[in-house]
């Protein structure tokens, strides 16, 4: 599948319905297209399993519900939902999208409590998220937005709004010739990529960024618990900017990202070492398993 999203072939659900791509459109007065009253999640299935499936449909309830934005469905029901778009789809290994949001309806303003909350899924083939960066080692800019405090935005929450920063940080980075950009958190700790986490190798042991203000991501749970299991040590921890240079490799973990190698953040390089490679290799066995 190719071209715009908006005009492709093929089949969306939305609110309960199969319907054809190019007609799944909202109205324009949409309060989630106005003030971001939306969650989502991306998901991948791998010879046409998704990965941590029900994991990924009750973390879209849970961030519905951090926005007072309860979604009319259950687990069940969403993976059910997912169950019957990718038989549609014809697809074994699919990136799939399901987004929830406050629909139009009788306000307009930034309280939506009448509005009713819709949901829709749909799938297409995704290859690797930073291209051949997953065999050399994705480069970083380093983002000037930071990740907020977790007392002015649900940061646990998946939710459409948040992502607003990592737009502009991603957009700086590519106009730069990079492929994505690293953001530090409101204290100026390092934090994240604009849509992955992020790990560093030092002597052997691992250091990842602790999640506490922004999204734990279920691929970094995984990754944890990889390296959990071949007895190398994980330290999740606030991480200074100038600990970088100390560093010997570092890696992305993410749905669209799965493991990617980083190369360099902005003037700090690091190697494509043996450890990276076979986490990246290991969570590729992982996913078909």
């Amino acid at each position: 599948m190719a071209g715009a999203y908006d005009d492709r072939d093929g089949l969306i659900w939305l609110d309960g319905k199969m319907v054809p791509w190019r007609d799944a459109n909202v109205h324009i007065l949409t309060h989630g297209l106005h003030y971001a009253s939306a969650v989502f999640e991306g998901e991948r299935a791998y010879g046409g399993k998704i990965f941590k499936s029900r994991e990924h449909s009750q973390r879209l309830l849970d961030s519905g519900n951090m926005l007072d934005c309860q979604i009319p469905y259950t687990v069940d029901e969403i993976e059910a939902a997912k169950d019957e778009v990718m038989k549609a789809s014809g697809l074994s290994d699919a990136y799939v999208r399901v987004l929830a949001w406050r629909g139009s309806g009788e306000d307009m303003g930034v309280a939506s409590a009448r509005n009713p909350v819709r949901m829709a899924v749909a799938a297409w083939e995704w290859g690797a998220y930073y291209g051949d960066a997953k065999m050399k080692g994705a480069k970083l800019d380093i983002a000037k937005w930071r990740r907020p405090d977790p007392a002015t935005i649900p940061c646990k929450a998946k939710a459409s709004g948040l992502y607003m920063i990592c737009t502009m940080s991603k957009h700086a980075a590519e106009a730069k010739g990079c492929s994505d950009a690293m953001m530090f958190d409101y204290r100026g700790y390092v934090a994240e990529a604009t849509g992955a986490n992020i790990f560093f190798v030092k002597d052997g042991e691992v250091h990842t960024p602790d999640p506490d203000c922004f999204l734990n991501g279920i691929t970094r749970q995984t990754v944890i618990g990889m390296l959990k299991d071949r007895q190398i040590k994980v330290h999740e921890r606030h991480i200074m900017p100038e600990e970088l240079e100390g560093f010997e490799q570092c890696w992305l973990t993410g749905t669209a990202a799965e493991v990617t190698p980083v190369g360099q953040i902005g003037d700090y390089n690091f190697e494509v070492g043996a450890l990276t490679k076979d986490i990246a290799e290991g969570y590729e066995k992982l996913v078909r398993e």
